[in-house]
């Protein structure tokens, strides 16, 4: 949208320019009345204080008629467009905020705290998520560059796999409701996200004994965590960062229960 408004302004101002030159030259008319007629020509006011006395004026003026008519409508209605859309995208993008603040608060934070006890590098990960009430937006970028560059590290003996089954089990129809939710169909690193919990969870829920695996197996699955596992961090970080900036209340609770913080603790202290 904003692209189209740009081509029909460049448009609207070529013309116009041309209109203002143009009557300058061919009617001898003062800058402020060849923008003045200009405008109104293209506008299709047509007070008819003002009207072309040459032949190539008058010329001119039909051009401009013709050309400036339909560049001035769409240049509002571009601009109109633009708002509307504007307003429209904050609602969704509230709407998708919403399910993704239930989203943490009914799965998403304990499927973290499972995760980190899998990590064999997690103590990287607390030094550098430890987020504050002082944060800003490049400490949030900071922390996104971390994450994409951090080799995730699990090793699936350091934690119980068939805890992390259970949790997402017991999940089973929030994850069910999210993925059928239209509105997290157009947050497509959302939806990866879900896809990715999906088959964790199947994958997990096919072996019988979670305990005894193969080391090639074990392997595969702990590929499939560390794929959950970061999906899961950069949705959190943005998640924080929005309700950082919009929701101080949320935002304090975020900090007092973040899972890479090893001192976080629920109780409000000044």
């Amino acid at each position: 949208m904003n692209f189209r408004l740009k081509i029909y302004s460049a448009l609207f101002i070529a013309l116009l320019s041309v209109g203002i030159i143009g009557f300058m030259l061919f009617e001898n008319m003062s800058l402020a009345d060849a923008i003045y007629f200009s405008i109104v020509t293209m506008a299709t006011v047509g007070y008819g204080d003002i009207h072309p006395q040459t032949g190539l004026g008058k010329i001119l003026t039909i051009i401009i008629i013709v050309g400036g008519v339909g560049t001035f409508l769409s240049v509002v209605a571009s601009i109109t467009d633009v708002f509307v859309n504007r307003r429209e995208e904050k609602i969704r993008q509230e709407k998708i905020n919403m399910v993704s603040g239930l989203f943490f608060s009914e799965m998403g934070n304990d499927l973290l705290k499972h995760f980190i006890q899998f990590d064999d590098e997690v103590e990287t990960l607390y030094k550098n998520l430890k987020i504050s009430i002082k944060w800003e937006n490049e400490d949030f970028n900071k922390a996104y560059d971390l994450i994409e560059k951090h080799q995730v590290s699990i090793n699936s003996h350091k934690g119980e796999m068939q805890d992390l089954l259970k949790h997402m089990q017991n999940r089973a129809d929030l994850l069910l409701r999210l993925i059928e939710n239209p509105i997290l169909q157009e947050h497509e690193f959302f939806t990866e996200l879900l896809r990715a919990i999906f088959h964790l969870r199947d994958e997990l829920s096919h072996r019988n004994n979670l305990s005894e695996l193969l080391a090639s197996d074990r392997k595969h699955l702990e590929g499939d965590i560390s794929r959950v596992y970061k999906l899961l961090i950069f949705e959190w970080l943005r998640y924080l960062r929005y309700i950082k900036k919009n929701y101080g209340y949320l935002f304090s609770l975020a900090i007092r229960t973040n899972p890479f913080d090893p001192d976080a603790t629920i109780a409000v202290k000044s």
